[in-house]
Order: C-alpha cells, then sequence, then structure tokens
C-alpha cells in the first residue's frame, strides 16, 4: 500500500483516536456496508492480531458498528455507535480468531440484511488506508479509495471485453480491474476501480448491456 502524501500518512478528518484502529476500521465496516445494498441486522467481527487485543481500548468496536451502520470517519455519532445499532436494531458480535498471515489489524466482517449477506475479510494498514483481501471468499484485494464497482457474474469469453468497450463508451476511465472464479464458466466477481463519480445510471446500463451480470454494485469513496 502506496502513499501519495504526507497527510496520507497523518490521517484523515476523523473521530478519533487512532486512523489505524477507528477510521480505517469505519472505511471497513462501510465497505460491507455500501456491497450489502440493505440495511443490516447482524453482523459478526471476527478479529486478529492488534485489533483483537485493543479493539475496545481504542474504539474499534465503536468504529466497525458505526461503518456498518453506514456512517464515514467524521461522523460525530460514532462514539454512540452501540446506541446506534440498537436503535436499528442490528445484532452484533466481536470475537477473536487467527485470520492468516495478515496486517494485525484485520477483521473478519460477516453482515447479514433480511436478503442478503456479504462477508470481506480487511486490513487498516494506517493513515485511515484499507486494504480489502477477501470478498465472500474470493481471493480479491482492493482499496474503495476510488469508485469501485462489484459486478457478480458467469465466468465466459469476452465478458472483460465487452465491460471495458462499454466503460470507455461512456467516458470511465479503468484505473484497475481483477477478476476471480473458482472454476471455468462458474460464478465469477470483478472488481473494477475507476476514476469518475459513477453516475446513477451507469449500473442499470451495465446489467442491460451485459446479460452475464447477475448482480452489480458500487462502493462510492467518502
Amino acid at each position: 500500500m502506496k502513499y501519495q502524501s504526507p497527510f496520507e500518512i497523518i490521517g484523515p478528518i476523523m473521530v478519533g483516536p487512532s486512523s489505524s484502529h477507528t477510521a480505517g476500521a469505519v472505511r471497513i465496516g462501510n465497505i460491507a456496508h455500501q456491497l450489502l445494498t440493505e440495511e443490516p441486522v447482524h453482523v459478526r467481527f471476527s478479529l486478529m492480531g492488534s485489533f483483537a487485543e485493543t479493539y475496545e481500548g481504542h474504539g474499534t468496536d465503536l468504529a466497525l458498528l458505526a461503518g456498518v451502520l453506514g456512517l464515514s470517519t467524521d461522523d460525530e455519532r460514532i462514539p454512540t455507535a452501540k446506541q446506534l445499532a440498537q436503535h436499528h436494531g442490528l445484532e452484533y458480535e466481536f470475537t477473536r480468531k487467527k485470520l492468516g498471515s495478515y496486517h494485525p489489524n484485520t477483521v473478519l466482517v460477516e453482515l447479514k440484511g433480511n436478503r442478503k449477506e456479504v462477508k470481506i475479510l480487511a486490513s487498516s494498514v494506517g493513515g485511515g488506508k484499507v486494504e480489502v483481501q477477501e470478498l465472500d471468499d474470493y481471493p480479491l484485494k482492493f482499496s474503495a479509495e476510488i469508485p469501485t464497482l462489484v459486478i457478480n457474474h458467469r465466468d465466459q469469453q469476452g465478458f472483460l471485453a465487452n465491460l471495458s468497450f462499454i466503460l470507455n463508451e461512456h467516458g470511465y476511465n479503468i484505473a484497475r480491474l481483477a477478476l476471480e472464479r473458482f472454476k471455468k464458466n462458474g460464478p465469477a466477481i470483478t472488481v473494477c476501480e475507476i476514476d469518475n463519480i459513477v453516475e446513477p445510471s451507469l449500473l442499470p446500463l451495465l446489467r442491460n448491456e451485459i446479460p452475464l451480470i447477475e448482480e452489480i454494485r458500487k462502493i462510492q469513496t467518502e
């Protein structure tokens, strides 16, 4: 993970106390919130390393809860996240778990709504920056620092070429593209990071133009 300026090392505008344990944790939770696309009803946070050892003292528990409720890093309601969770009927639990050879500030978020669920394994790497390591058990790495499309689709020859053509045709520049699948011609997920703000018309356009797409979600930066 590279830093572009000293301000990124100092950290973002946020509710403290720590950019790694608070701002990064809020962003991880918020990514899960955006991917769920409905109000959450239950969440399990499995923490490892430094997150597991200090999550209550550093407010990581409040930050993660705030994120899955849709709050951003500078929201003054972060310290009241447990009360907000109760108000919204969100059940939550925190556990400690060895998740693998990742950054010590790593958490597995298993977020459920009434119809859907999403699972992300992500790390807070400093300065409020995060890196998703896995999405729904697919080894997909992305930061969500810029607008990101997450596309569930069938694996088939020409999918990426078609996606790239349509995005280019409508003025979107691809910054990074990654596809993962478990088997040929089976389910796949593509993560597409783009330089442009995602207009509301783009998602239905892609669904209409590419029949292989089963679901498409966006993660928009704060």
